[in-house]
């Protein structure tokens, strides 16, 4: 057993209303956070600290728990910057780019995906994101969809098959067969490397009887359904991902009072992903609604190169400050432990005795500075399951 102290933590967010001032963040002053080998052993005031084998003096810093990035697709190829540099010159967003991604995606090789991979894991790291959720969905072919979930499955616990992210082009003649496939073949091949299944319902991609075939096909060999719900329109997303327990129904843009009240009287979390709305300037989420209502609520990245290609946690913190009505104590917990509780987690996203020890040290006296202080590379030190990575 070995462990460290991190002492002279000026504002330390741990996520536990009981360990500090009450609030959901549960914010302990003059605070230390002693780590053993890979969990959190010890938390409480600077002048009460245990002795530990290290001390790491964090110098009148705040530390937050490490980011977790519920939403991310990040085994691709390819750049679609054309297309964004024209959407930026007027045209609209619509599911169909994710075509460009899927040639370049297939016709890369294991290597070039996981290096790509390796890349972005290291950018987000380097911003304070500890755990991460990714998935497939660029393949859409049985070899592909696999080999992407298996690339993933030796970086993450947390892979999903997407298969069902659009209707490739060679089955645009017949999506039913390509439904059949995605529920059959494919779901046999890939199953193996996933914990969740997912679908893009949306105008575009899947509609609800197809979202919900493949869901149930999903759920039949052990897979827990997520969902894209309500990104580009209306839809009955929200609903279906509620009706078959999905841990979170992701984007949520569009949403009728029913919906809203179906999130807020569930366990499935409103995951929102301001970096889509800002790299598409489409409407934002109304995460003022659903946190009013009483929904779960996590932000996320949703990191991929076409509608956003952004790694940055601490971007989309200040996005959704800014832009979608919350304060930056609720950004900050939707950013962590409503991360969490989007992939159904309880060792991650809080900084208590017994949690994985993943912590991020900002350059600043309190976590309101990442929203207060946009775009400035505030993470200055970062430890992944004890041990310091950054």
């Amino acid at each position: 057993m070995t462990t460290t102290a991190i002492t002279h933590i000026s504002s330390l967010v741990t996520n536990d209303p009981a360990l500090g001032d009450g609030s959901p963040l549960g914010l302990v002053e003059n605070a230390a956070v002693v780590i053993e080998d890979d969990r959190v052993a010890w938390v409480g005031p600077t002048a009460a600290v245990p002795a530990a084998d290290t001390v790491h003096d964090a110098e009148g810093r705040a530390l937050i728990p490490g980011f977790v990035d519920s939403h991310s697709h990040l085994v691709f190829a390819g750049d679609r910057t054309a297309e964004f540099n024209a959407r930026m010159s007027g045209r609209g967003y619509t599911a169909g780019g994710i075509r460009t991604t899927v040639a370049a995606t297939r016709s890369a090789s294991d290597a070039e995906l996981e290096a790509n991979l390796v890349r972005h894991l290291r950018e987000a790291l380097r911003q304070g994101t500890t755990t991460f959720e990714t998935k497939s969905g660029y393949g859409l072919t049985v070899a592909d969809e696999a080999r992407a979930l298996r690339i993933a499955a030796a970086h993450t616990e947390e892979v999903t098959y997407l298969g069902a992210h659009i209707v490739p082009p060679d089955h645009a003649d017949d999506p039913a067969a390509y439904v059949d496939l995605v529920t059959g073949e494919m779901l046999r091949a890939c199953a193996p490397y996933a914990r969740w299944v997912d679908v893009f319902c949306e105008k575009g991609a899947f509609d609800g009887d197809q979202a919900r075939a493949v869901l149930t096909a999903g759920k039949a060999m052990g897979l827990i359904p997520r969902i894209h719900a309500n990104q580009l329109s209306f839809g009955p997303g929200v609903q279906l991902g509620v009706e078959l327990g999905a841990a979170s129904a992701d984007h949520c843009t569009h949403l009728t009072d029913a919906d809203v009240d179906a999130l807020a009287n569930s366990e499935t979390v409103a995951t929102l992903l301001p970096g889509a709305e800002f790299s598409t300037r489409a409407q934002w989420p109304d995460a003022r609604r659903l946190l009013d209502a009483g929904a779960t609520v996590a932000l996320s990245t949703d990191c991929n190169p076409g509608s956003s290609y952004t790694s940055s946690m601490p971007f989309c913190i200040a996005l959704a400050v800014r832009d979608m009505r919350m304060t930056p104590d609720e950004a900050l917990w939707s950013a962590t432990a409503g991360g969490a509780r989007a992939l159904r987690r309880t060792d991650i996203g809080t900084v208590t005795p017994g949690a994985r020890a993943d912590l991020a040290l900002l350059d600043a006296p309190s976590h309101v500075h990442l929203a207060y202080r946009p775009g400035v590379p505030l993470v200055s030190a970062v430890w992944h399951k004890g041990r310091r990575v950054v």
